[in-house]
């Protein structure tokens, strides 16, 4: 077996093993809140009906955990910016097991974005050119225009055929 193919199988049992310890984490942490209280429920609900993406849990995982989620304009489809541990910025693993967790139920959009350092992620939809040029990655997925890809900054991927200079 080539090299290549033998990273693409590990490469596909990692992501299947995160998700899986991923989806027994999310199990968990929904029987637990099964449990609690029904004056813990009360409150919890009304708080949903304010603002429901406020109240929710934000995703995360080894290594990456998302900082916010924000709407593009009135669409709503969401930016998910995600910051990924300095030490894990060339683990390649980390970003697909944060795509997989975030867009893998997507049925017609998902747009993540990733940094290293939590200072440079936007508050708003549009990255400052600073931003940008912080970015590591970027992961869109829109049915309609036909488009998934993963966008790699050169400070990832150093292959300059796969990689874009923000």
């Amino acid at each position: 077996m080539n090299k290549k193919l033998i990273g693409s199988m590990f490469l596909a049992m990692m992501l299947l093993w995160t998700a899986q310890a991923q989806s027994e984490e999310a199990e968990s942490a929904e029987t637990s809140q099964e449990a609690s209280s029904p004056s813990q429920e009360a409150a919890s609900s009304s708080q949903e009906a304010a603002s429901p993406k406020a109240t929710e849990s934000l995703p995360s995982g080894l290594g990456w955990r998302v900082v916010r989620v924000l709407e593009m304009g009135t669409s709503g489809k969401f930016v998910h910016m995600v910051l990924v541990d300095l030490d894990k910025e060339m683990d390649k693993t980390v970003y697909s097991a944060a795509i997989t967790q975030i867009c893998g139920k997507a049925t017609e959009f998902c747009r993540i974005r990733f940094w290293t350092q939590e200072r440079f992620i936007p508050e708003k939809v549009t990255p400052t050119p600073e931003q940008l040029k912080q970015q590591k990655v970027e992961f869109l997925f829109n049915k309609a225009a036909g488009i998934r890809q993963t966008t790699w900054s050169c400070a990832v991927n150093p292959d300059r055929a796969q990689c874009v200079k923000y």
